[in-house]
């Protein structure tokens, strides 16, 4: 009796666990997002995501992404000494508001607007896969929707910038450099504007 009762229960339990399982197979984390194959959860690599971002928002590999950022900010400097050294004190001044400005979204100051910011995301992404679906816009529009309208243009002059770099273009990676610190100011204006809403 205790054999079928025990058979039953682990029936039962596996069942409902492939319920509530995708139907094309895939991952989900704890949260029931889905996993991008190979993507590592936060209870996987033991990163605290409220150390530096907000995973909920961003899909990437927590490990990574703080050295990734240091990274490219040392790499960013190097060029500035390099091709744009009268910069040197403005792109510090920048950088170092961006890091203020986020560890300031990030803290527990913040959390009821950074909610309020998730879910109204979250809704227009609703109503655009919803237009997507139903063939009203292309991918693009989506993507670029998606993102507030932002083309992401700072990521593209970062890459361009690498690009002219590698080539020894010091024409064109001073001007790039320039460019990405105006980016770099408009960011942080907007993430200040966003903090005073």
């Amino acid at each position: 009796m205790r054999l079928r009762l025990t058979v039953l229960l682990l029936g039962v339990m596996f069942s409902i666990q492939g319920l509530a399982a995708p139907a094309n197979g895939a991952m989900l984390d704890l949260e029931g997002k889905q996993l991008e194959k190979g993507q590592v959860t936060d209870s996987q690599n033991g990163e605290n995501p409220a150390e530096e971002c907000d995973c909920e928002q961003q899909e990437h590999k927590h490990g990574d992404w703080q050295a990734k950022m240091a990274e490219r900010e040392q790499k960013l400097l190097t060029w500035v000494d390099q091709y744009t050294p009268d910069k040197k004190a403005e792109w510090t001044q920048v950088l170092a508001e961006k890091k203020e400005l986020r560890t300031k979204w990030l803290s527990p100051e913040f959390a009821e607007k950074r909610e309020k910011w998730k879910q109204e995301k979250m809704a227009n992404i609703q109503d655009l896969k919803k237009q997507l679906e139903e063939g009203k816009i292309t991918k693009e529009e989506f993507v670029k929707h998606a993102h507030g309208g932002k083309n992401m243009s700072h990521w593209k002059t970062f890459h361009d910038l690498k690009v002219a770099v590698e080539a020894k273009n010091d024409q064109k990676a001073a001007e790039l450099l320039n460019q990405l610190l105006e980016q770099s100011k408009q960011h942080n204006a907007s993430m200040k504007e966003m903090m005073n809403k």
